[in-house]
């Protein structure tokens, strides 16, 4: 982690992409996606730089862009992603699902003028800031919903008014839909408080944060005891899309270290994890950057395997099972335990980390038994173990 530093933060692109190869001339350009794990890959994201595009691109707007599959010619939902906001997209994505070492083929293309929009997408994923449940930022795509808590809830905790959050830590809703339900049910929240604490049929949220890291949130552990920032201050979103949402929340300076951190949260279609790029400066260097599960009442199941770099938990809530996990590169793992403790929500997995050059990149996430998207806690070790090979061992892509 590095030390105060005058210079002002600077985001770069966060690819999982090899080196591009590009050439000239050419109204088509080629791109082959290689799967070297040997395990079948499911609505996996490839990301193009329109930066390494320039002689492609040229004289046409990056709306222009179409990708086919080159055998079939099936046309694919794609977004455009301006990361930096300068009204200028960086980045193209899609997604595939590609067998175990296969190597497919797609076409980039530039559509003529008036030619036909790419497809309509079936899903999509989601965000926004909840001005009207207080101050919430919420995420989801068509397997997961997440939420944390900005200044208002802070401020009303902090002067013991009602309805306050004094956390920094991230909250799951659990959902059994395809379809989006973070409007809808924030909107039977403002005609009944606390609608979505109650299952209507697509799921809700019976979990609690409260002082706790819920799934993902971080702090700093230091002689037993772990500190932790408080809620976010500033919100932007950068996108919403049919594949990927993307925004960032800054966070005032906390602990003696005098920690600032900005992180930046995407979720992906297809995926229960939202990816955490956190960008942290710090007047003194802390001795660790710690995330963190909660194990509310004691009574699931934690399991730490520092060697693959995945940490989860199992627990009963309510009539079912949840499984929460967080997984991240091991070699940045300094230490790892299941720290249990009288006082409320500080039981937790804590997982004590070290990153490099001011940046750490992690996942968290869930799922639900309800959702059918796992059927026992093996299946939740499967689905945590593939997203660390897939994280280790990205698509390779190259343009033709």
């Amino acid at each position: 982690m590095n030390a105060k530093t005058c210079s002002p933060w600077k985001w770069g692109l966060f690819l999982f992409t090899l080196p591009i190869v590009t050439g000239c001339g050419s109204a088509v350009k080629r791109i082959v996606v290689t799967n070297p794990l040997p395990i079948d890959r499911q609505s996996e994201t490839v990301a193009i730089r329109l930066a390494d595009l320039k002689d492609f691109t040229a004289g046409s707007a990056p709306e222009a862009l179409t990708i086919k599959e080159a055998a079939s010619k099936q046309a694919f939902v794609r977004q455009l992603l301006d990361y930096d906001q300068d009204g200028t997209p960086d980045e193209l994505i899609f997604q595939v699902d590609i067998r175990a070492k296969e190597q497919k083929k797609y076409l980039l293309t530039k559509a003529p003028k008036g030619a036909s929009e790419p497809p309509k997408p079936e899903r999509a994923t989601f965000s926004r800031f909840v001005p009207e449940r207080i101050d919430d930022y919420a995420w989801e795509n068509d397997r997961v919903a997440f939420r944390t808590y900005g200044p208002e809830a802070q401020r009303l905790v902090e002067e013991k008014q009602p309805g306050g959050t004094l956390s920094s830590g991230i909250d799951l809703w659990l959902k059994r839909t395809p379809y989006p339900v973070i409007e809808k049910w924030y909107a039977g929240h403002l005609d009944s408080a606390g609608f979505y604490h109650v299952d209507h049929g697509e799921g809700y949220d019976p979990y609690h944060v409260g002082a706790s890291r819920g799934t993902g949130g971080a702090g700093v552990w230091l002689d037993g005891n772990l500190l932790a920032g408080k809620n976010f201050i500033r919100y932007r979103t950068i996108a919403t899309g049919p594949i990927r949402t993307v925004f960032e929340l800054d966070y005032a300076p906390w602990s003696p270290y005098g920690i600032q951190e900005t992180k930046r949260i995407s979720l992906d279609l297809g995926s229960n994890f939202s990816k955490f790029e956190v960008r942290l400066n710090a007047q003194q260097a802390p001795p660790n950057y710690t995330l963190g599960i909660t194990l509310h009442d004691g009574r699931g199941e934690p399991r730490l395997n520092r060697e693959e770099g995945w940490f989860r938990h199992w627990e009963p809530i309510d009539d079912s099972f949840v499984g929460e996990g967080i997984v991240l590169d091991p070699g940045l793992v300094d230490n790892a335990l299941v720290h249990r403790s009288q006082t409320p929500d500080q039981s937790q997995i804590l997982i004590a980390t070290r990153p490099q050059n001011g940046m750490l990149t992690y996942y968290a996430g869930f799922a639900w038994l309800k959702s059918g998207q796992v059927t026992s806690v093996e299946d939740w070790e499967a689905m945590l173990k593939k997203q660390a090979q897939c994280m280790a061992q990205p698509l390779q892509v190259k343009i033709e």
